[in-house]
């Protein structure tokens, strides 16, 4: 490394910021475009998706694709199966992350990890958001109720079996209330789809 000491201050500034920056941030900050790519080529850090690193010396992420997504596209939220997986109220394994954005939001080029976008109209985006705090950084994840109801909007997409699997287990797992579960699928437009299924396993 030719200059340690530039090393040094990069590392305590990517610190001061949970060890994760984008490049333009970085360089805002004073660390010089070259102490970056020397980091990264002495794999001092570690890339998280196009522009974004990570300071290699960190624990290793939990949750490293939805943190990524989260940092990479602070709009969005994560969505469907993505949501449905977080929260333990499905048996399937996502391959790509789930992530909503409201209407006309462009979403940022990401080489990995794979996402599937959904546009969601403006009160069913806003509407059910909680943020958890994945790894030291905000992560913004529908609620278990909310995700069900969206599960059922999109059953044709992911699947009815999906919809009524997460909606038997929300009901188990989560110990959600009848109340809850229609408010969110008024939202969502689903209350009727969603009504004689959620009778049959009260």
């Amino acid at each position: 490394m030719n200059n340690p000491k530039a090393v040094e201050k990069a590392k305590t500034i990517f610190r001061r910021h949970k060890g994760v920056l984008r490049t333009m941030n970085a360089i805002r900050l004073g660390i010089q475009p070259r102490t970056l790519y020397a980091m990264r080529e002495a794999k001092l850090l570690e890339p998280l998706g196009r522009g974004l690193y990570r300071l290699a010396e960190l624990p290793p992420l939990g949750n490293p694709d939805l943190v990524s997504v989260a940092l990479k596209v602070p709009e969005g939220v994560i969505c469907l199966l993505s949501a449905l997986s977080f929260h333990e109220i499905t048996t399937q394994i996502p391959r790509r992350v789930h992530l909503a954005l409201p209407p006309g939001a462009k979403p940022a080029r990401m080489d990995y990890p794979p996402m599937k976008i959904v546009w969601f109209s403006r009160d069913a985006y806003s509407e059910g958001i909680e943020t958890h705090l994945l790894d030291g950084v905000s992560v913004r994840i529908y609620a278990p109720e909310k995700t069900v109801a969206d599960c059922f909007k999109y059953r044709n997409k992911i699947g009815q079996d999906v919809a009524l699997e997460a909606l038997k287990l929300c009901r188990e797992r989560k110990k959600s209330t009848v109340e809850k579960l229609m408010r969110f699928a008024r939202i969502c437009r689903v209350d009727k789809v969603m009504k004689p299924y959620l009778e049959a396993i009260l």
